[in-house]
């Protein structure tokens, strides 16, 4: 028997998709920035903690602040729907005939539909809600779940770069091993996060490889720039 293949959790996913990302480049960026300014580790471990708690919390904030915004808008459109079904009824049944008619159905088999759904507000409701909005009621929990998966997330993401730092106290020489630790894990994450998202694995892989030492370099240079080191 075929079963087909999808993604799922498709929002879990994506959470630890926007957390990991940020957390392995910019906690990177910023600790090669300082490697090129000053020769301590352990000011750069102490910069590196800093940012990824405020990264993380920032991070975190704006997941549940988007899924929130999401929450809200959901409960607007519904209320207005319930309002419309109640107030507008024709013209909510012209529009279900309206999204079957795309479908290529008959003028009559239209009508029978509506007039089938229009008999039950509530599924008349969530039907428009899905087929003419394109809204899937979200979690209720939603908010607070991405949040802690992106916060997480950045945290996991911005200590690999940094660990290097803890042990090796110049911090040009731990930047090496930082550089190579961490561009592996960007393209072992940016393989699997293509792969997962149906798209090339390699050459995924490689943009984000590119995207991070570009953020590396540029930071790396400005602070020898600025220091004249």
């Amino acid at each position: 028997m075929h079963k087909e293949q999808h993604v799922t959790s498709s929002e879990t996913i994506r959470d630890i998709v926007i957390g990991m990302s940020d957390g392995l480049t910019v906690p990177f960026a910023l600790a090669a920035g300082l490697s090129g300014a000053i020769s301590s580790s352990a000011l750069v471990v102490t910069a590196g903690i800093a940012e990824i708690v405020a990264g993380s919390i920032a991070m975190g904030l704006g997941g549940y602040l988007a899924g929130k915004t999401e929450a809200d808008h959901y409960r607007s459109e519904l209320k207005r729907e319930f309002e419309e079904v109640e107030l507008l009824p024709e013209q909510e049944k012209a529009e279900v005939k309206e999204v079957f008619a795309a479908f290529g159905l008959s003028e009559a088999l239209q009508q029978q539909i509506a007039d089938e759904l229009a008999k039950d507000k509530k599924q008349w409701v969530d039907f428009m809600m899905r087929y003419e909005l394109g809204l899937e009621e979200p979690d209720a929990n939603r908010a607070t779940k991405s949040a802690i998966t992106i916060g997480i997330s950045y945290i996991i993401g911005g200590v690999i770069p940094l660990s290097p730092y803890i042990f090796i106290e110049q911090a040009q020489q731990a930047l090496y091993y930082s550089c190579g630790l961490t561009l592996i894990c960007l393209f072992v994450f940016g393989y699997f996060k293509s792969k997962m998202t149906g798209q090339p694995p390699l050459s995924g892989a490689f943009k984000v490889v590119v995207i991070g030492t570009l953020a590396a370099g540029a930071a790396f240079l400005m602070a020898k720039l600025i220091t004249g080191k």
